[in-house]
């Protein structure tokens, strides 16, 4: 076996070992050392010095020895040294309270007289904080916040001894964030809040409260999005900065106040034509409110008011879309309803009425927008008519003659029905029809009509109406006389009125018819001594005709149909008065009068012709009348002769005949302007 060890120093600088030094044993391979405390004791074999037994109690006095081996065995055990073993670690319990403090507690060491705790920034920077203390915890302050910083702690005994070390890596809280900004989304109703990072953070939690409801958004970085927000709400936002140590305080809370909520109860009226008042409630945390109106043909306009009611120009016939928008600093309040409103529709224009017969009037006018229906009323005489219809004219009839009627043309929508507001239109009817009562012959073409007048503030107009042409009175009473109507013609008479509200129906016509026309030629030629025949152009209207010629002496009448008559009886050299009577159809007569006629003179009576010589002839007669001049007419072959004698005389001669010839020989009264006679007796001479 080898030679017994000699201990030079034995230790303890940890509190469950001891370290034992010794001078080496030649040929010894190990060595065995050995802690006694009491009945126990603890082997801990080694190689070489220095070796150290392990699994000791701390603050415990051991009786150390140490014994050589070798392949012969083991020495006998060393003198032995005793060595007590240093005091336990205080077990630390580290946190941080606040962002600038860390506390640090333990509990009571055995045989410790005292504690040693240090603290030092973990990244080397700044100066160490130490303390000493009997207590059992004590507090850093004035420290960074968000920090990482090395906590070492020992006790000590009585001697001063210092145990063993405890060592704690302990981060201050951070400090509460700042600049923390609220951004709302007033379009997703969501909150962006951002700050300035935190020393040492290593997350954040955002509180967004509203009464009892809080809502968290918890983030690594620095900003979160706080989604779901309610309009017309107000919202403190805090932030809380996180670390392993935990939390900071939170910041001061910053107010949100977010978009007002869409107005409600909101009313549209038209207070007065032209007008709309649109009104709605109230909304919390709504500054203004701006009303935007657009018109169905795209025109929009907007109303900015603090109040909550607005009124606007409005056009008839429209339908307007109709919302309201509540804002504040945050933005605007999310759309609401959107209501339409159709104003009445415009009142009818171009307003006109044609009167077809005294009692149908056609109403016209022009489309307006928005009717879908015109409803015509004619107030007025015994009642009303109405009229119906899409179109836009309508035909009013039944109504009274003579009769003011007030008419209005009302616009009627489906959407907003009538508009009652339409003015009428003032408009009388025509004047009634007259009636002719009588007709009387007041002169040669001249034709009195009276009439039944019925209206008031009329004119008449008579019209008689032939194939002659048109003749017209008028008058405002209720006669009118109808001036130079031709003869031989047939009229019919008819009568209407006139007034500015129009003409009337014409009355029922009346016939007329005047007396025939006179003819304008008249001639009368002698046929025989006895026998005159007269013939007239035909008279305008005549259907017979009545001649008459008038003496002393006698009177020679002839009713024809015709427009020539032979007259008979005549005397010869008279003077006759010339008359004729026209006579129409239905028997009306017309008296015409004309140049007196006178009927040639009586042929002479008793010719007698001589033979005279160098071939001449004499011619006797015995004259009706001593104061009528003869001619002698000798008619031949050979030649015409004649002669007329000396006033007074009863014969004359023709010389110089050719004889050989047969000669017809006239002796006839001499005429101024009349052809010669030729119905005087005729003589033949040979």
């Amino acid at each position: 076996a080898p030679d017994i060890p000699v201990i030079d120093q034995a230790y303890s600088k940890l509190s469950n070992s001891i370290t034992v030094e010794w001078r080496a044993v030649p040929g010894a391979t190990n060595y065995i050392l050995t802690a006694q405390d009491g009945d126990s004791f603890v082997e801990t074999i080694v190689k070489n010095s220095p070796g150290t037994v392990m699994g000791l109690k701390p603050a415990t006095l051991y009786r150390i020895t140490i014994r050589s081996i070798n392949s012969g065995g083991k020495s006998q055990p060393s003198p032995f040294r005793k060595v007590k073993t240093v005091l336990a670690a205080p077990i630390l319990s580290v946190h941080s309270p606040s962002c600038d403090s860390i506390a640090v507690s333990w509990k009571a060491v055995h045989m410790a007289a005292g504690f040693s705790v240090s603290l030092v920034r973990s990244d080397g920077l700044g100066r160490m904080l130490k303390e000493n203390t009997t207590n059992t915890s004590l507090i850093f302050t004035n420290l960074d916040p968000g920090t990482l910083y090395t906590i070492k702690a020992y006790a000590w005994n009585a001697n001063g001894m210092p145990g063993d070390d405890f060592v704690y890596n302990q981060r201050t809280s951070p400090n509460a964030p700042v600049d923390v900004k609220v951004a709302f989304n007033s379009g997703a109703l969501r909150a962006v809040v951002s700050w300035m990072p935190a020393e040492g953070a290593l997350t954040y939690s955002v509180t967004v409260s509203r009464g009892l409801l809080k809502l968290r958004c918890n983030t690594s970085s620095a900003s979160c999005i706080v989604p779901s927000l309610q309009c017309g709400s107000e919202y403190y936002v805090s932030v809380t900065a996180y670390n392993d140590a935990g939390p900071s305080k939170p910041t001061d809370a910053v107010s949100l106040k977010t978009i007002p909520c869409a107005p409600v109860n909101i009313s549209i009226e038209e207070d007065e034509p032209g007008h709309l008042l649109v009104s709605w409630s109230g909304v919390s945390f709504g500054h203004y409110y701006v009303v935007f109106v657009k018109s169905d043909d795209g025109l929009e306009v907007h109303c900015n008011t603090s109040y909550t009611q607005c009124h606007f120009q409005s056009d008839c016939g429209f339908t307007y879309f109709i919302s309201v928008f509540a804002y504040n600093k945050a933005g605007q309040s999310p759309l609401g309803d959107v209501f339409n409103y159709t104003t009445a529709p415009c009142c009818p224009s171009d307003f006109r009425a044609m009167f077809m017969t005294s009692d149908t009037v056609r109403v016209t006018w022009a489309p307006v927008r928005g009717a879908d229906l015109y409803e015509t009323r004619a107030a007025g005489g015994s009642g009303v008519v109405l009229c119906k219809d899409t179109a836009t004219a309508c035909t009013l009839s039944a109504l009274q003659c003579n009769t003011p009627y007030n008419i209005t043309v009302y616009s009627v929508s489906e959407a907003r029905g009538s508009n009652t507001s339409c003015p009428p239109q003032y408009v009388a009817t025509a004047p009634c029809s007259p009636e002719i009562k009588y007709i009387s012959k007041e002169g040669l073409s001249v034709i009195g009509v009276q009439w039944q007048s019925n209206n008031e503030e009329a004119t008449y107009v008579v019209t008689a109406r032939g194939e002659a042409g048109l003749w017209h009175c008028t008058s405002t009473g209720n006669s009118c006389t109808l001036m130079d109507l031709p003869c031989g013609s047939a009229f019919s008479v008819s009568a209407l009125a006139r007034s500015p509200a129009g003409q009337s129906l014409p009355s029922y016509s009346v016939p007329l018819e005047t007396a025939p026309c006179c003819p304008n030629d008249l001639i009368l030629t002698q046929v025989t001594q006895s026998v005159t025949n007269i013939s007239w152009s035909v008279g305008m209207g005549a259907q017979t005709y009545v001649t008459t010629l008038e003496s002393p002496k006698g009177q020679a009448k002839c009713h024809t149909l015709q427009n020539y008559c032979l007259l008979g009886c005549i005397t010869c050299g008279t003077n006759y008065t010339v008359s004729l009577r026209a006579i129409s159809e239905t028997g009306l007569t017309s008296s015409c009068t004309y140049q007196g006629y006178s009927s040639s003179a009586c042929c002479p009576s008793g010719v007698k012709l001589y033979r005279l010589s160098n071939n001449g002839i004499r011619v006797f007669w015995r004259a009706s009348d001593e104061t009528i001049n003869y001619n002698a007419d000798l008619r031949g072959s050979k030649g015409n002769f004649s002669c007329t004698p000396s006033s007074g005389l009863s014969h004359c001669d023709i010389t110089e005949i050719p004889c050989g010839d047969v000669y017809t020989v006239v002796v006839a009264p001499v005429t101024d302007k009349r052809p010669k006679l030729t119905f005087c007796p005729k003589k033949i001479y040979s």
